[in-house]
């Protein structure tokens, strides 16, 4: 399909290539955005949807400083990969980059994405473990959030998620293939109401609609107070704040996580960004205490609610300071690992400074960006942290996305006396 005006933009650069310019060549690997990466006389273009080793027509569509975009017209020589997408809007729809590749393709450009990135950064080779593969591949999201803009002449044109590769253009999405079927069937119905909204006035601007999947119901409504079950522990948390979205692997990813926190000799757990306690309640089999700390107060609240509910007694819940983390925790640090989730911008410095601080004897940092994660690891290393063991996790087949574990321990040379 051609994405763009057959007219050229106009801040579009006709060097190397002229706009619609149809080019052929060769994929050589995939960026961590999961675009296809070839070259043309060793100019690099960038092509969605493409596998390495596949020749294909492509179509210029911008030029940057080093390098150009294309959209992909033609596979010419198909990889042993390649697969028929599920979804019908596979290549229009911006919320899935891999549904033309096999499971196994997936995970092992997802592996060499992390060891890539993690490598170039810490200068250094590294042994990665085998990705550990979501027991569903399809139907597996758990939450979705489509949107929709202003309805016009009392009718809303498109209810779903942006256009690849566009900032306004909004694909209808009538059924994902990669949410829950109990999400699937929410659609229709929860898609009727809004048309019959618009036709009635009620929209003035734009919406973004929510399903939350809690496993026994689907909630619409962001700020309703919803259950769900992780192994032999319940989690209350508001419909619409961040939950882990691929309930099908989230206990085997939070137990062996939990698990890496407990290794060597550590007595005591603090969660950092701990949100609503999810591996500090987990952790709480594995250690003498825990303690969850939170920047946001209502998380905090939860996250005590969840401990009670849980019958759990070895867990505290701290509301603390970004400028002063750790300044509440009383635990030893040559006893404590931290477990941190951080959000995909990764941590600041001033965490990571109050972290090396503090100095625990291990840490184990959860990502689901591993080029940040790669570079908060660099201020560790060279404060003494060694890396134990990298161990990958697909919670989101069918994307790009890849949620990576990192444990590491400190030198013994640079360890507390």
């Amino acid at each position: 399909m051609n994405l763009h005006a057959r007219k050229p933009p106009r801040n579009f650069i006709a060097d190397p290539f002229e706009y619609h310019q149809e080019i052929d060549l060769t994929i050589d690997t995939l960026t961590n955005l999961g675009q296809g990466l070839g070259r043309l006389d060793g100019w690099v273009v960038m092509v969605p949807y493409s596998i390495p080793g596949e020749k294909i027509r492509a179509r210029i569509h911008r030029n940057h400083k080093n390098y150009s975009e294309a959209d992909l017209i033609e596979v010419l020589e198909s990889s042993s990969q390649r697969v028929e997408p599920r979804c019908s809007l596979f290549g229009e729809c911006g919320g899935c980059q891999y549904q033309h590749m096999n499971q196994e393709a997936q995970a092992e450009w997802k592996h060499r994405q992390v060891t890539e990135l993690l490598e170039k950064s810490l200068g250094e080779k590294l042994s990665i473990e085998p990705i550990h593969s979501s027991p569903r591949q399809f139907n597996y999201r758990s939450k979705i959030t489509p949107h929709h803009q202003r309805p016009r002449d009392g009718k809303v044109r498109s209810i779903g998620f942006l256009h690849h590769g566009q900032r306004n253009w909004i694909v209808d999405v009538p059924h994902c293939p990669i949410a829950t079927e109990a999400i699937n069937e929410a659609l229709p119905p929860a898609r009727d109401v809004v048309q019959q909204k618009a036709a009635t006035g009620k929209f003035k601007k734009g919406a973004t609609l929510l399903f939350r999947d809690t496993g026994s119901a689907v909630v619409t409504d962001f700020q309703e107070l919803v259950f769900t079950q992780v192994g032999e522990l319940s989690f209350q948390f508001k419909a619409g704040d961040f939950f882990q979205n691929n309930p099908f692997i989230l206990e085997a990813f939070t137990e062996y996580t939990v698990r890496q926190a407990a290794g060597g000799n550590s007595r005591f757990l603090i969660d950092a960004y701990c949100g609503g306690g999810l591996f500090t309640l987990f952790g709480s089999r594995h250690f003498e205490k825990c303690a969850g700390v939170e920047i946001n107060e209502y998380s905090v609240v939860l996250a005590r609610a969840n401990a009670n509910a849980n019958q759990i007694n070895n867990c505290s819940f701290l509301q603390s300071s970004a400028e002063a983390i750790f300044g509440d925790v009383e635990f030893s640090p040559k006893e404590t690992t931290v477990l941190l989730d951080p959000p995909r911008k990764g941590c600041d410095i001033e965490f990571i400074d109050q972290l090396i601080a503090f100095k625990p004897i291990r840490i184990v940092y959860v990502s689901c960006d591993p080029s940040t994660q790669a570079r908060d690891l660099v201020p560790l290393r060279d404060a003494g942290y060694h890396i134990l063991r990298v161990q990958p996790f697909d919670l989101f087949p069918q994307t790009r996305h890849i949620e990576n574990v990192v444990t590491l321990e400190l030198s013994a040379s640079d360890s507390v006396a």
